[in-house]
């Protein structure tokens, strides 16, 4: 399959030459002192500004409650754990139930918990024996990609009948459809396990800004919160984060659900309100950001994506004739037409002269049943299987259309 691309024009800098080599250098040394400092500056206060909402000492308590959860042994081997393969690769090549089963599947991922700095090390640390030097994945599963030739990446699947293969397959049927996900290059048995390879996203890239952002109201399937059984370990995740979230029965009770629990975390971030969240995101020459989930006010997103755009206009024009395509292909297609989407990212990337945008990780798509039809964007209620895909994004190419909105308004006011 072959991906578009739009070319876009390189910022042209003039310099100014002087009589004194001394004083260029002073200059060039002063400038670059200068650019360092703005850009560790605004990447801190981008950090920082979408964890407000929860406050500091909540946030680093969900991170340790969660960080230990995850560290704990596990037997579950569900691909729905997974993210997209499509999210990393060599920056080198720059290229594209019962209650104790519920206990032993509530990682740090599927709780959607921030993982902390010590845990990321160590997790990067493990991988520089299987990966080559500067392998970049934006989130997900370390353990779930690995890398291959140029161009493609595998992403490790339970067997042949995994929902994502037969999300890709099925997707791959509709020409229109196939071109808004990675392209899907088949299945691959290595040592008695299973992969999909996928298109590397970041394929023909150098050096990219990278965002992930999640789409749905609900990102777990209803099968995940159908046990009714009162938890107390998910009471005490609850307060310790907010100690007023539980009401007066489950204070009583001292116990939650694990519906109860995964509504509440749906509501530290974007996803109950708008349909979609920025899990994580990578700006040029900078580490990945992987702590954006408690980014929630409108003004927190705005500011996030404009400092994700950098101001420029080419970018986001191309961006937005992007995501507003994609709608119309998903509100078309037969597939979405016949299928909850749950857990599915927006996955965005450009640099100095491309721009790319796909849907990525089909681990939780589901087939309704006969009976049933979705619109992607009426509320949730359990049994409906409604997911918000598409009420996501509109609300993201809202938020979109006002960065570039404001980037049009401070433009003009520029040019008096």
């Amino acid at each position: 399959m072959t991906m578009t691309s739009t070319v876009l024009q390189r910022p042209v800098t003039t310099t100014t030459i002087t009589t004194t080599v001394d004083k260029q250098a002073a200059k060039a040394t002063k400038a670059t002192t200068r650019s360092r400092n703005t850009m560790a500056w605004s990447h801190e206060k981008l950090r920082f500004s979408c964890i407000d909402n929860i406050g500091l000492k909540q946030l680093w308590k969900l991170i340790a409650l969660d960080t230990a959860n995850a560290a704990a042994p596990t037997t579950n081997n569900n691909s729905s754990n997974n993210k997209s393969a499509s999210v990393e690769r060599p920056k080198a090549s720059s290229n594209n139930n019962n209650s104790n089963s519920d206990i032993n599947n509530e990682n740090a991922l599927e709780l959607s918990a921030p993982a902390t700095p010590l845990l990321l090390q160590q997790q990067q640390h493990k991988q520089t024996q299987l990966k080559p030097l500067g392998w970049m994945q934006l989130s997900g599963h370390p353990e779930s990609i690995v890398p291959t030739t140029t161009g493609i990446v595998r992403k490790r699947i339970v067997g042949i009948e995994d929902s994502e293969v037969l999300a890709y397959q099925l997707i791959s049927q509709e020409p229109k459809t196939s071109q808004i996900v990675p392209a899907y290059l088949g299945l691959r048995e290595l040592q008695s396990q299973h992969y999909i390879e996928l298109q590397d996203l970041l394929a023909g890239f150098k050096d990219p800004c990278v965002m992930d952002i999640k789409l749905g109201s609900r990102t777990f399937l209803e099968s995940e919160v159908s046990n009714k059984t009162l938890r107390p370990d998910l009471y005490q995740k609850m307060i310790a984060v907010d100690a007023s979230a539980p009401t007066e029965a489950e204070h009583e009770a001292q116990a939650i659900t694990k519906l109860r629990y995964m509504l509440f975390r749906e509501s530290l971030s974007s996803s109950h309100s708008k349909g979609f969240r920025i899990e994580a995101l990578r700006l040029r020459g900078r580490p990945p950001l992987k702590d954006l989930k408690t980014c929630r006010s409108g003004e927190q997103i705005s500011q996030t994506i404009e400092q994700f755009l950098a101001a420029r206009r080419s970018v986001q024009k191309e961006l937005l004739k992007r995501l507003k395509h994609m709608r119309l292909v998903i509100e078309q297609s037969a597939f979405f037409n016949r299928h909850e989407i749950v857990g599915s990212s927006i996955f965005i990337v450009y640099d100095d002269h491309r721009v790319g945008a796909w849907l990525i990780d089909f681990a939780k798509s589901r087939q309704l049943p006969p009976q049933l039809s979705v619109n992607h964007r009426s509320p949730w209620t359990p049994g409906n299987r409604e997911e918000g895909l598409l009420r996501g994004m509109d609300e993201l190419i809202h938020a979109f259309e006002e960065v570039y909105a404001r980037s049009s308004s401070h433009r003009g006011c520029l040019k008096i």
